[in-house]
């Protein structure tokens, strides 16, 4: 029998939904964990360190990459409210998750750890929040530590927001300092939800998961009326129907309860097995006396990042599929389609906000589906039109067409660097390095400066920020947005064995540095393909234009070995045997190149040094 939360419905002025934005490493994990102790949902027995951070790979990593919701209670002058509470990633290819999280909430408490300030992805997640009308509530982090400065910080902040800096509040998330008072401030600051209680239910999917014994748990913002356990909804979106089997809330684990009101959050289950029927975004309405408005959906966001995602063992294919549709339902930015590799065989063209992402996926996918992965270079998606007025999408250098090319349109992102004034040198040289237009520079204080450029996304997505963090020891920080498309000097780069193009190490790049492309990859193939009975060139190739070579020699076999004695005719015959038969191998010979070979080459860490170079300024066109 099902134990339900003892809980009636809290009226949704003793509501208060928020969620904690920052960049990555300032706190927010901390001060949750913080809160849940606070609040007392969490005991000290049940506690451990980033108690939000469910995955496996958020604990190794340290970083946070889906958000997650908890119901706090929470006693202001004698009465209690209801606190919800979204726990949001902090990396730049996670915002999606973010703007997600900002469509549950009425507020948002902005974290900056008062060691180091503003950074780019605190100004990117404030503006979200701004966007969507928030209530910011300004929080200083980490306020024990020795290089801790809240004073020169709460200026900084004060001048951005445009509030006093005695308004921004200290804590200390490690020891706990500020967080009941900041508490209190939530109570207070934060709007109560606004809906109709007694209207047609409507409630907004933000977020689903894929549960392996009870199908798909969807999260939910109920916005007007109510939502029972054993009633049938309305997806609006599609026009599917379900009985809900389960409603509840999070408190800090999965409670089941009699139903959710106006403004609160919680989950629900169908028991539907297909990943398909839960869209985030979506609106949730009851089937008999439902709504007809739905509530205004997400704007998905679009790719960024192309690679190819193949299985080690072909037959993992439909495993891989499968493993791809449940992640897709935890995480709507994923995109995927069939993709055919005659290097690598079938496998699906995925595309991705950014390498993070890429690389968390990956990574997931075979984590929590058991698969060996291999991953092609990652890429952007180019817009090409031809002399006859045709116009292509590539996302793949496969795709790359073959007639006479017009124009070349590449995407390019705003990028935004936040450092000390003492790097602006090196930062600049940098960015121009990448084909970067300034755009602006601001000083967000004496030494701390903000540089604005507009960047092609090619020359970001492989080894930009490492790059920027080397060059700023690690001062620096980095946000990006997308901003259109720009005409480029691109071109395909095929890289030849024994004249045969390799598909899967084809890229697509500038002019300028087609030829150091192509230099390291034929000298790290060299390096990477055994050895065979003949000579087998590597070449890189721009249309039918070679650009470089390497030669793999041919192994020598020793046919004189049992030749100890005799005629010199008779070993100048073997010779010649051995020669006349190597000739005919090359001729109807394959080059196989090892699994492991693939695995290196492509590597993120082998193409970024090979699709990259820090020439001083390639031209532009």
């Amino acid at each position: 029998m099902t134990t339900y939360a003892d809980r009636t419905f809290t009226p949704p002025e003793r509501i208060r939904n928020f969620c904690i934005i920052a960049h990555i490493d300032h706190g927010k994990s901390t001060l949750a964990d913080r809160m849940l102790q606070f609040t007392g949902v969490l005991g000290d027995r049940e506690y451990r360190a980033q108690y939000l951070d469910r995955m496996d790979i958020e604990r190794e990593r340290g970083i946070t990459i889906k958000a997650q919701n908890v119901r706090l209670p929470w006693t202001v002058d004698g009465q209690e409210h209801v606190l919800h509470l979204i726990d949001t990633p902090g990396h730049v290819d996670f915002t999606y998750e973010v703007s997600r999280a900002l469509e549950a909430c009425e507020g948002a408490i902005l974290l900056v750890d008062s060691a180091q300030g503003i950074e780019a992805q605190t100004l990117a997640n404030l503006y979200l929040a701004l966007d969507k009308d928030l209530a910011i509530i300004p929080v200083l982090n980490k306020i024990d530590l020795p290089a801790a400065d809240p004073e020169r910080y709460a200026a900084e902040l004060a001048h951005i927001i445009g509030c006093e800096p005695s308004e921004v509040l200290r804590v200390s998330a490690k020891t706990g300092d500020g967080v009941s008072e900041l508490l209190d401030e939530v109570v207070r600051q934060v709007p109560s939800p606004v809906g109709d209680a007694d209207a047609a239910a409507r409630a907004m999917i933000f977020d689903s998961v894929y549960d392996t014994y009870r199908g798909v748990v969807t999260y939910i913002r109920v916005v007007d009326g109510r939502i029972h356990p054993r009633e049938r909804i309305r997806m609006m979106s599609t026009g599917a129907t379900h009985e809900l089997l389960e409603v509840g809330i999070i408190s800090p684990e999965p409670k089941p309860c009699d139903g959710l009101g106006v403004g609160e959050v919680g989950y629900l289950m169908t028991g539907v097995k297909d990943v398909r029927q839960s869209r985030v975004g979506d609106t949730i309405t009851s089937e008999k006396r439902g709504a007809t408005e739905p509530l205004v959906g997400q704007r998905y966001p679009r790719p960024m990042v192309f690679a190819g995602l193949f299985p080690m063992d072909g037959s993992d294919y439909p495993n891989l599929r499968e493993a791809l549709d449940k992640l897709q339902l935890n995480d709507a930015a994923l995109t995927y389609e069939p993709e055919n590799s005659a290097a690598l065989g079938f496998g699906f063209r995925c595309g991705f906000l950014g390498l993070l992402h890429l690389e968390i996926t990956r990574d997931r996918l075979e984590r929590e589906s058991d698969l060996d992965l291999i991953s092609t270079a990652p890429n952007v998606v180019f817009r090409v039109k031809l002399d006859d007025g045709t116009e292509f999408d590539v996302t793949n250098p496969s795709d790359w067409p073959d007639g006479k090319i017009s124009t070349v349109h590449e995407p390019v992102v705003k990028c935004t660097v936040i450092a000390p004034a003492e790097f602006i040198g090196p930062i600049m040289e940098l960015c121009e390095g990448r084909r970067g237009d300034m755009q602006g520079m601001d000083y967000l204080s004496e030494s701390r400066v903000e540089l604005r450029y507009l960047m092609p996304m090619a020359e970001i997505v492989f080894d930009f920020f490492d790059a920027l963090k080397s060059r700023t020891r690690g001062y620096a920080s980095m946000d990006y947005e997308e901003a259109g498309t720009q005409t480029a000097n691109l071109v395909k780069v095929d890289i030849l064995l024994q004249g045969e193009a390799v598909d899967a190490f084809s890229a697509i790049v500038h002019r300028d540095v087609a030829y150091a492309y192509g230099t390291k990859m034929a000298t790290r193939l060299r390096e990477l393909i055994p050895r065979q009975q003949y000579e087998v060139p590597i070449q890189a190739a721009i249309g039918s234009r070679i650009i470089a070579r390497e030669t793999i020699r041919a192994m020598r076999k020793d046919v004189l070995a049992k030749c100890y004695g005799g005629d010199i005719t008779r070993k100048r015959k073997l010779l010649e045997r051995q020669k006349e038969g190597k000739r005919r191998m090359k001729m109807v010979g394959r080059v196989e190149v090892p699994q492991e070979a693939f695995v290196a080459a492509l590597s993120t860490d082998a193409t970024g040094d090979t699709t990259q170079s820090d020439k001083s300024k390639p031209g532009k066109k």
